[in-house]
């Protein structure tokens, strides 16, 4: 089959894809249609996390498969509540929402800063300030959100009510923060942006600022969640704690979700009709969040994710390549600036069976999945220096 004529035939062109059609995944490892074998950095953009083939993962999909597929939120679902609780366990927050994707879930944390605002102050009240540089989601508020201007071309008239500030300026929030705010949303580490932590006091002087004022401290954790950087949390990098937290991608390990958790402050906000989804809570994508969490929160894993992280980080700065300016983030949420274009080493990479993405036009991303080896991390390393 010619995939990329078929493709073009049947889809929008919304995609740059790599030449290759994977239809099988093993371990680490993913199979081409040809038989070629990829180890794999990308994880499906960090959604992948418990790598490819998991039998945990795998038997308990298909139980829940042959249980039932789904249901709706009328009713009450013990599949969801199980997740729901380990969940609430391991975050240290109050309530959850279950949606499908992570613009679905900001969406919701936005839905939530608005009507905590609304009803303690009323109208008047719902700015939300991002970071720029920041990636929030493609549906309309979630792009808004968006602090890149390059995603906002061709969408207008956008949802209103959105301001942005340079990361790590204190001084510039202050100057936004004029009482017509709700609440500051921020990302741990900045991914689509270029894979940038922010600076501890930075986060710590923002959460203090927020309090202050009565506004809301936002974590979109939808990349950096759910161990991806080695703690549960990216935010826990600079011990505060959130009034909302957004997740998908890495909860679901391949399934569709994404999550609004709520602290106490805005966990009864709220009420029956003001939020929902169809698909939210589906019994197959939380069970297979519920063995996520089983696994991630065991004893030592997101220990060994800190310990992988800085060994690539040690192995590459150790190459002293000249084509290699910096490397940066935190776990496995790991960002190479080069001297040269990232898409040319992606595909050279590709080319010797690794396959890794990029977050800008000189910053090669790595996202493997959680369960990589350190042998797996050293064999791909060693194929990504022929490629820098």
């Amino acid at each position: 089959m010619d995939f990329k004529e078929k493709w073009s035939e049947f889809f929008m062109d919304t995609y740059g894809q790599l030449p290759i059609a994977l239809v099988k995944g093993e371990g680490n490892y993913l199979i081409d249609s040809e038989g070629n074998k990829y180890l794999d950095f990308t994880s499906g953009i960090g959604v992948s996390s418990l790598g490819y083939g998991n039998e945990k993962l795998k038997n308990g999909l298909k139980e829940q498969i042959d249980l039932l597929l789904h249901t709706s939120n009328i009713f009450y679902n013990p599949v969801a509540i199980e997740a729901g609780e380990k969940l609430i366990d391991a975050s240290k927050m109050k309530k959850v929402f279950f949606a499908n994707s992570g613009a679905e879930a900001n969406e919701g944390a936005i839905k939530l800063a608005r009507k905590y605002s609304f009803d303690k102050y009323g109208e008047g009240r719902g700015k939300i300030v991002s970071l720029k540089q920041s990636f929030h989601g493609r549906t309309l508020a979630a792009l808004k959100a968006t602090g890149q201007d390059k995603f906002h071309n061709y969408f207008f008239p956008f949802p209103e009510g959105f301001e942005y500030v340079e990361k790590n300026n204190i001084e510039a929030l202050k100057e936004k923060l004029d009482g017509t705010v709700c609440a500051v949303m921020m990302e741990a580490i900045q991914g689509e942006g270029g894979v940038y932590p922010l600076d501890e006091s930075y986060v710590k002087e923002v959460v203090q600022l927020c309090k202050e004022k009565d506004v809301l401290v936002i974590f979109d954790e939808v990349q950096a969640g759910v161990g991806r950087t080695g703690k549960f949390f990216g935010f826990e990098y600079f011990d505060v704690l959130p009034d909302i937290v957004t997740l998908a991608k890495g909860l679901g390990g391949g399934l569709p979700i994404g999550a609004v958790l709520a602290g106490e402050k805005v966990a009864a906000v709220f009420k029956k009709g003001d939020h929902g989804s169809t698909f939210g809570g589906n019994p197959v994508a939380l069970k297979g969040a519920s063995i996520v969490l089983e696994e991630v929160t065991s004893e030592g894993f997101l220990e060994e994710v800190a310990k992988k992280g800085e060994l690539i980080k040690n192995i590459i700065e150790g190459f002293n390549h000249p084509n290699v300016k910096e490397v940066r983030g935190k776990g496995l949420m790991l960002g190479i600036e080069l001297e040269v274009e990232s898409k040319e080493v992606q595909e050279k990479a590709l080319s010797k069976g690794v396959l890794t993405l990029t977050a800008g036009a000189k910053v090669l991303r790595l996202l493997p999945p959680l369960t990589i080896t350190e042998e797996e991390i050293k064999a791909g390393l060693e194929v990504l220096k022929e490629c820098f």
